[in-house]
């Protein structure tokens, strides 16, 4: 795949795949399962890619979203801000068969938002005192004490979007807005699954939230799979 170069970034779902593999480290954007891709991940779960190493604010929900990679064990380690929302996560993670790095949401945000932007860590006092600080360096910076916090990047970002033009500018609706936009900075490779694409200058510019230099592959979604859960 041609990455950031193409003006016309419309693919298939079979070319999504093409750039997961066992191993992999996988960003997805959502919250609480609203705004995870579901046509990537329903092709993910086909594909029985494994071993894979997922970054997102949760887990999702046992049969929405990235749970259900979660609950197929075809992750090994989960970067996360909470798993509360997925029982099988947690017993996965007791029983020693899912590694989970638990980083509180607004550190999370801003290691995904920093490994976008190339900033290779930052200084923070969240989670002095507790679990998080465990085999973290700190410093002390004008008599206080900090946690140094890593970026975090990933070979694949995948994430959710309302409309798309062909050049891979993003617009999100409402909630399932969340960490797409982040994540979709942070990946090597980035996805974006949407459920209109256009063609350019049919998207208003200030209404873009994500610029199309961050995307690499677009591709029509199936429709999604969360609306139970909250409605």
């Amino acid at each position: 795949m041609e990455a950031k170069r193409s003006l016309n970034k419309i693919g298939t779902l079979s070319d999504a795949l093409s750039v997961i593999h066992d191993g992999s480290t996988v960003m997805f954007g959502g919250f609480g399962g609203i705004g995870n891709p579901p046509t990537i991940i329903r092709g993910m779960l086909k594909k029985g890619v494994k071993d894979l190493t997922l970054i997102g604010n949760d887990s999702a929900f046992p049969h929405i979203g990235i749970g259900q990679i979660i609950k197929n064990k075809q992750a090994k380690k989960l970067i996360a801000s909470h798993i509360g929302s997925n029982p099988v996560a947690g017993q996965l993670m007791t029983e020693g068969e899912l590694e989970v790095e638990f980083s509180p949401q607004g550190t999370l945000a801003e290691r995904i938002r920093a490994g976008g932007v190339g900033i290779p860590a930052f200084l923070t006092d969240v989670g002095l005192g507790s679990m998080i600080e465990e085999g973290k360096e700190k410093v002390t910076l004008n008599n206080k004490e900090y946690l140094l916090e890593t970026a975090l990047t990933a070979d694949v970002s995948i994430v959710y979007a309302k409309k798309a033009d062909t050049f891979g500018n993003l617009i999100y609706e409402t909630s399932a807005r969340n960490t797409n936009p982040l994540v979709a900075m942070a990946g090597t490779f980035t996805i974006a699954e949407v459920e209109e694409i256009v063609e350019p200058g049919e998207l208003a510019p200030e209404e873009i939230t994500t610029p199309g230099i961050f995307v690499d592959l677009i591709i029509k979604t199936e429709g999604v799979d969360w609306k139970w859960v909250w409605e």
